[in-house]
């Protein structure tokens, strides 16, 4: 068996989101149908991270193994070939050791949101941006973001549907630039819950729109009803996973 570390962009507008199911097109479903018609082969592909439905990646990390060896460069020409028409685009692909797993050999996986925050709506930016058409005050949701990074319980900010065993996670960035009408969030940290990163951004828009939320009392609370509303899908964008070593 040949291991491969594929690195892939998409749009995950028409997508139900990283994991295949029988409710409709996944990233997985589609990177596995253009394998299968290229040699035959079906692999199990594994993802840095799991998006979700309308969550788009700029170079989302993944692997899989076939029981042939073709080069690379093939293997990435042929499922692009098979891709044609899908928002899906593999821009990457390398033969790695056996032991590469692009989940668990992740040290660091970073995430952008994108808020499009002006009075008329978006055209060219349909479906990739959150619209937030009040002002943002961006001092004050700066001052609440240095107030998530570092490590804490982050029960406020977790889908009540995580699966994930501890709610203790390390935050390592939550930056905010503003760049004209458009604030622009970037966080990284090792892992993060279901829904992390949308709860932060639906948290810190609130209390740039004025609403009185207080970081520290919602990681106290431990509740999901304590922070403020999740965000759209559409904004969120997965920038890329980080490794230790060369694989």
């Amino acid at each position: 068996m040949t291991r491969y570390k594929i690195t892939l962009e998409y749009d995950g507008t028409d997508l139900i989101g990283w994991q295949q199911n029988r409710q409709g097109p996944s990233v997985q479903s589609l990177l596995m149908d253009a394998i299968e018609r290229f040699c035959g082969a079906r692999p199990d592909i594994v993802a840095a991270g799991r998006t979700d439905a309308g969550v788009h990646a700029v170079a989302m990390t993944a692997h899989f193994d076939l029981p042939d060896c073709p080069d690379a460069n093939t293997v990435m020409r042929a499922m692009n070939f098979y891709l044609t028409n899908s928002p899906v685009v593999v821009i990457g692909c390398e033969i790695v050791s056996d032991d590469f797993n692009a989940r668990f050999s992740c040290v660091a996986r970073h995430y952008k949101y994108i808020v499009l925050n002006r009075s008329a709506g978006p055209a060219l930016d349909k479906n990739r941006v959150w619209w937030v058409p009040r002002k943002l005050n961006v001092s004050s949701m700066r001052r609440a973001a240095s107030r998530l990074v570092g490590h804490h319980d982050f029960t406020s900010f977790r889908a009540t549907q995580c699966q994930a065993k501890s709610p203790m996670k390390t935050l390592d960035t939550c930056k905010i630039i503003r760049r004209g009408d458009y604030v622009i969030f970037e966080f990284s940290a090792r892992s993060f819950l279901h829904h992390q990163v949308r709860n932060m951004v639906g948290t810190l828009v609130e209390i740039g729109l004025g609403k009185p939320y207080d970081i520290d009392e919602i990681f106290a609370a431990r509740n999901r009803s304590a922070a403020g509303p999740t965000a759209p899908a559409s904004g969120l964008y997965f920038i890329q996973a980080d490794y230790a070593t060369a694989a």
